[in-house]
């Protein structure tokens, strides 16, 4: 027993003693391998690579029907709003209301998202997500069957924050136009899909992405697209919609940064201007003449809601509605003209619980009635549809019995129609200071989110919920 416990001792000294001179030995010695210096391009990698949060906008293409044959159908639909911006659609197309449920022609399963359509000559399209892929991604279909003819797309990773995608493209004979969730401009050949141009917003102008992405639809007008990247020098800027060239820019003396509202166009004291609403304010820009693209006005002090989704809208020829969510209510601002001076004022202003409202749509006016649905915290009168006169902002005209809330609705002829959050379909008649109810349709039996907006040309609606898009025939 003695020898094995002095055996044990032995090994557990002997232990000790080269652990000890290890550890001396480390502290002493010095390396002795040679030392290099890595700069970048040191390690001769090939040219090509890129790093993982890098976007390549419109990388890839790929098309799905070889020489598709030129649609017969002439109807358009081309931008946020249509081609007038005002919702409204004016047709002489045969509009129905049946008591069975519109038929469905098509249905195309879509990423997370509110992707909203455009439509030209019997086709239609939409920026999409991907999420497989990470990519935002242009697709481009047939209006008739629903098929697809090409898809051009790029990798751009980010996470979910209520859906993706929620922007609608603008388009023309010779282009299609879209900003993507992150601000990339992307501008295609709508017919071949071949790439034009593209623009990151973040990159070019530091522009800050709004809480839940970029809501801002491009604007084209007469050639020329209007962009608001509310970035730190360039709160506004027209290109050459064909090659990217840009023509002019606002400077951003007020820092308004970009929100999900969109570019208006709007004629204000008998001149024509570009309005928008960012973050901290909004402003004119002459839209024509010599001063084009020069800022007219601004009013970034009285009514700054903390997240602005509406556009604005014009209710007379000097007045604007403004209304957002949050608790912002609505307000009413007055431009006024005295030569080539302007002022831009608030006038009136109220909770939501007091007056108009709206949160994510913007409202309509027509027949000299604005037509809303008032938000979540509006009272005893929220997410109803309703009917204000545009010299009463206080007072609703008319209420409707059934409750809504953030979808999309479009007033086609007198009727509207209008999407709850479920993807059940609502058809209105709309009288001279009311509107009576004709039909309801369950579009999307688990409907979620339905908020993208309504797109019609040619006899056919195309609606969405935030995983789906179908297009149902409405006409004769």
């Amino acid at each position: 027993m003695k020898k094995n416990s002095k055996i044990i001792l032995g090994i557990s000294l002997l232990t000790v003693f080269i652990y000890i001179g290890a550890i001396v030995w480390w502290h002493l010695s010095s390396p002795q391998l040679p030392i290099y210096v890595q700069a970048p391009g040191a390690d001769n990698r090939p040219e090509g690579g890129r790093s993982a949060d890098e976007v390549n906008i419109g990388e890839t293409f790929m098309r799905y029907v070889e020489n598709p044959p030129i649609s017969s159908l002439t109807g358009k639909w081309t931008s946020f709003r249509g081609q007038n911006a005002d919702n409204i659609i004016r047709t002489t197309d045969p509009i129905i209301i049946p008591e069975a449920d519109y038929p469905i022609l098509w249905h195309i399963e879509t990423g997370e998202g509110y992707a909203a359509p455009v439509i030209y000559n019997g086709r239609f399209f939409f920026l999409d997500y991907i999420e497989a892929l990470s990519s935002d991604a242009m697709r481009a279909f047939d209006l008739v069957t629903g098929e697809e003819l090409w898809r051009r797309w790029y990798r751009v990773p980010m996470r979910r924050n209520h859906g993706f995608s929620r922007t609608t493209p603008t388009v023309g004979a010779n282009f299609i136009a879209s900003i993507g969730p992150m601000g990339h401009v992307m501008v295609c050949d709508p017919n071949t899909g071949e790439m034009l141009w593209s623009l990151d917003m973040q990159t070019e102008f530091y522009t800050e992405i709004p809480l839940w992405y970029t809501g801002q639809c491009p604007l084209v007008d007469d050639g020329v697209i209007i962009l608001a990247p509310g970035g730190n020098d360039v709160l506004m800027l027209g290109a050459n919609v064909m090659t990217g060239e840009i023509l002019w820019t606002v400077p951003n003396e007020h820092n308004i940064g970009m929100s999900h509202s969109s570019i208006m166009p709007m004629t204000l004291g008998g001149k024509r201007q570009y309005v928008y609403i960012g973050n901290g304010g909004i402003i004119g820009v002459s839209a024509e003449g010599s001063d084009k693209g020069t800022l007219l006005w601004t009013n970034a002090t009285t009514w700054r809601p903390t997240q602005v989704s509406p556009s604005p809208l014009q209710i007379s020829n000097s007045d604007i509605l403004l209304v957002a969510g949050y608790g912002s209510g609505g307000a009413r601002l007055r431009v006024n003209r005295s030569g080539n001076n302007w002022t831009a004022t608030i006038i009136e202003q109220h909770a939501p619980a007091d007056g108009i409202s709206a949160e994510q749509q913007t409202p309509i006016l027509f027949n000299d009635m604005i037509i809303t649905v008032l938000t979540r915290d509006g009272g005893a009168n929220r997410r109803r549809l309703t009917m204000f006169s545009p010299n009463n902002l206080s007072t609703p005209v008319w209420m409707s019995e059934e409750r809504f809330d953030y979808g999309p609705y479009i007033v086609i002829n007198n009727y509207l129609f209008i999407l709850n959050d479920d993807g059940e379909l609502f058809v209105y008649e709309i009288e001279a200071r009311s509107m009576r109810l004709l039909k309801r349709q369950v579009v999307f039996p688990d409907g979620k989110d339905a908020w993208g907006p309504i797109a019609y040309a040619d006899g056919i609606l195309i609606l969405g919920d935030n995983y789906n898009i179908k297009g149902l025939k409405i006409t004769q």
